[in-house]
């Protein structure tokens, strides 16, 4: 029987075996929700605001979504991501303390907004905050601490095999474990760019605002942590053959992507 396209594309079992099993249990649907909701995050507000308020250029920040009509979206988004992330169990208990650290701060990040929208983009504000300078720099330090958590996982958690001899490990293990280096590599020079260019200035203020360089670099890592959560989920055929150039089975599939 052809499978659906819930199966397909969260690896979700509609088997009479697994008719009482909650769909969030499946450590690769989990994976593989964290992965969508992370790459459509940046283009869904983005796309929004330009439909709604012919706002043809993004926002200083992904954050700064929360001043606008759909702060909600952001807000919903976010909660998703970080309640996933909170009950994500991972293969070892590290993953599971991680992950629910990037979890609570991606909570973190709701509850203390970044500053107010200013500028151009203060004409697609629909609310207001008091400045306060403990709330938005807790707000950046939750943002790091986030993409940070998630960087680290795809650069030296996912990338772990019970083989210990990388040489011997499939070559398509291999292949998935440079993508994850390279996308936690990409994560941590965007945070990079932020932090140097941003908040010390080392980029001019005019090139890094005419280029909208924060919300640039967010949308590059978080398209990032979601291509790596994606592929540890399973969900690209290709990087699941092994090195006899045979599909992975069902049984054995959730061994081998570890």
């Amino acid at each position: 029987m052809a499978k659906t396209f819930a199966e397909k594309t969260l690896g979700l079992s509609f088997a009479k075996t697994h008719e009482n099993e909650v769909a969030l249990t499946a450590q690769n649907t989990l994976r593989r929700l964290v992965g969508i909701l992370g790459m459509l995050l940046p283009v869904i507000l983005y796309l929004l605001l330009l439909f709604s308020n012919d706002g043809i250029y993004p926002l200083s920040s992904i954050s700064h979504y929360y001043y606008t009509r759909w702060s909600s979206v952001f807000v919903i988004i976010i909660s998703l991501l970080a309640f996933f992330l909170i009950i994500y169990k991972g293969p070892d208990l590290i993953d599971f303390y991680l992950s629910t650290l990037a979890g609570l701060f991606a909570l973190a990040l709701i509850l203390c907004p970044t500053s107010n929208l200013s500028g151009e983009d203060k004409k697609y504000a629909v609310t207001f905050l008091p400045e306060n300078f403990t709330r938005e720099n807790f707000h950046y330090v939750s943002a790091a601490i986030f993409l940070g958590c998630l960087a680290l996982m795809s650069l030296f958690l996912f990338t772990k095999s019970k083989e210990n001899n990388p040489e011997a490990r499939p070559r398509e293990k291999q292949l998935r474990n440079k993508i994850f280096r390279i996308c936690g590599g990409i994560m941590i020079i965007a945070m990079l760019v932020i932090l140097i260019g941003g908040l010390f200035e080392a980029i001019p203020t005019e090139v890094y605002e005419r280029y909208r360089l924060t919300f640039t670099m967010e949308t590059v890592a978080v398209e990032s942590f979601g291509l790596s959560w994606l592929i540890k989920g399973g969900s690209f055929r290709r990087l699941m053959y092994d090195t006899g150039n045979r599909l992975i089975t069902k049984k054995s599939r959730k061994e081998y992507i570890q």
